[in-house]
């Protein structure tokens, strides 16, 4: 195996403090791993957070600040875009110029952005100031990994890892209930408030506890072309995902970005391959397991992301369940996932991540099948089944491919691996949700009439039979017009509901056959190659 090398200060402990780590003896809490561990995971609280907590507060924001459907989903999207374009070029500025110091401007700034967000005062404020939360995040999060990467040495590094994503199950699992109560109790710019004492916590702990590390071999210069080849890549990929819904796969606008996004992401590729210091080094790609975990990690955040998306319309709208009460019902997940992630540290480390990463996949597999056959009637008891084993296969997933990536890349690029790790999943999330989702309204629009005809209900002017077929593909029942008799305002919510459940059902199918797809990419996997504890200079 290679070693990489750091330089740090003279006075600088031993990078783990741990047997295995780097030479020289531990001398105080700076730098010693599991403080690292504990004060990165301030920060990624923050970011795991705010992706689940922020859409309780949707609905409050359009209420209060008087905005259409399209600035709220502009609440998300710009957020989403921002981090997707931004996460690769991140980690390359933490490789360039010290992850510590990447930190602690993410955390700084996330905050900051969070902070302005609520004191807001209209909604082109509130999506800008997200922008910016996601450009902050996108600094955040492979710098957390790269930290890791830097402090814990190889045998180690999947337990870390582990709890680094127990970390960040947790508080996606916190998100919707936290997101509720104080939504309910407080107001909605509580929800962006609370991300002001976590980051100054962190603040704190990063400039007291964290300990710069830069490889030897780390870059000295900055790839500008690169960078706004990578940039317009993703941005045009990205935004032709979001957009899709709106104008069809097949318009002209959104083939005309994927195209853009092709002939960008192709260019980007030769232009590496002559670059003198590359921001994607095409190099790290000749290494199977990196390749793998990659695509393994796209494929595995199309499926979680792109099923999920649909639960919580099942929960709320044909369920009848509060936000409140729809993250409780979905903690069985969650619960598994900051349970299993250490485990699967554990596990990987001794086996390897081959055989956890294929099994995982299965069980991720069977549970997206199980998934696909709820129904209007299905009890707490048979979701809370298929939610946990879905979370006893993610687990494992976002513990292993992590490694995978991170480690198989050599230290001077731990942060292009973090942000490559991180763009896999916005990618692969986005894109499931987009793909899943006009599976699911092309079922809806099928499906609909059919059973509309069947409940023998009288004909819809074509107009409203679209506005229906909108409200179906949330699983929402319009409320039935003033004098319309409870037998037929019952069979139209049966109607939505059953339409809705349909194209649920397909869009779970289509998700079960990805993991086994991902299963078959997990057969490549490796441990990584990389030694993640580096020698140091006393």
């Amino acid at each position: 195996m290679s070693t990489q090398t750091s330089t740090v200060a003279p006075d600088a402990p031993d990078p783990a403090g741990l047997e295995g780590g780097g030479g020289g003896t531990r001398k105080g809490m700076r730098g010693h791993p599991w403080l690292t561990l504990v004060t990165v995971a301030f920060g990624v609280t923050m970011v795991a957070l705010d992706g689940t907590i922020v859409a309780i507060a949707n609905p409050a924001i359009q209420k209060d600040l008087g905005a259409s459907l399209s600035d709220v989903q502009w609440i998300t999207n710009g957020y989403l875009l921002a981090l997707a374009v931004a996460l690769i070029t991140a980690g390359k500025l933490g490789d360039r110029f010290g992850h510590r110091q990447t930190f602690l401007v993410g955390v700084v700034g996330f905050a900051a952005a969070s902070a302005a967000i609520g004191v807001s005062g209209s909604v082109a404020l509130v999506v800008t100031f997200r922008v910016l939360q996601g450009i902050f995040g996108a600094l955040l999060m492979p710098a957390a990994l790269g930290l890791l990467r830097a402090s814990f040495p190889a045998e180690r590094l999947n337990a870390a890892i582990g709890i680094w994503g127990a970390v960040i199950g947790a508080s996606t699992a916190a998100g919707p209930i936290v997101g509720g109560l104080l939504v309910e109790h407080v107001n909605w710019e509580s929800v962006f408030f609370i991300n002001v004492p976590v980051g100054a916590l962190a603040l704190v702990m990063g400039l007291v506890l964290l300990l710069d590390r830069r490889s030897e071999n780390a870059p000295r210069s900055f790839d500008l072309l690169g960078v706004v080849l990578l940039s317009v890549a993703m941005f045009c990929l990205v935004w032709a995902i979001i957009k899709a819904p709106e104008w069809h796969w097949g318009d002209a606008k959104t083939i005309g970005f994927l195209a853009v996004s092709v002939l960008a992401f192709a260019a980007f590729g030769f232009w590496e391959t002559r670059a003198k210091e590359p921001l994607l080094p095409m190099s790290m790609f000749r290494s199977i397991p990196l390749t793998a975990g990659t695509v393994l990690m796209v494929l595995m955040a199309f499926g979680f992301m792109g099923g999920l998306f649909f639960v919580t319309f099942y929960l709320q709208n044909v369920n009848g369940l509060s936000p409140v009460d729809s993250g409780l019902r979905l903690l069985p997940l969650t619960a598994m996932m900051i349970v299993a992630s250490p485990l699967a540290g554990t596990v990987i480390t001794k086996v390897g991540p081959r055989i956890p990463l294929v099994a995982a996949m299965v069980l991720t597999a069977i549970a997206m099948f199980g998934l696909s056959s709820l129904n209007a009637d299905s009890g707490m008891g048979i979701t809370a089944v298929w939610f946990a084993l879905l979370g006893l296969g993610l687990a494992p997933v976002m513990v292993g491919a992590t490694e995978v990536i991170v480690g198989n890349a050599p230290l001077q690029h731990a942060g292009v691996a973090g942000g490559l790790q991180q763009a896999a999943m916005q990618v692969g999330g986005s894109l499931g949700t987009a793909v899943l989702g006009a599976v699911m309204a092309s079922r809806v629009g099928s499906e609909l009439p059919q059973k509309w005809a069947e409940a023998k209900l009288p004909p819809l002017p074509e107009q409203k039979e679209a506005a229906l077929k909108k409200a179906a593909e949330v699983g929402m029942a319009p409320p039935a017009p003033k004098g319309t008799p409870a037998q037929v305002a019952d069979a139209i919510e049966r109607v939505v509901h059953d339409s809705f459940i349909s194209g649920m059902g397909l869009a779970f199918v289509c998700a079960g056959i990805v993991a086994v797809l991902a299963a078959g990419v997990a057969v490549f996997t490796s441990r990584g190659t990389n030694d993640a504890g580096p020698s140091v200079h006393i």
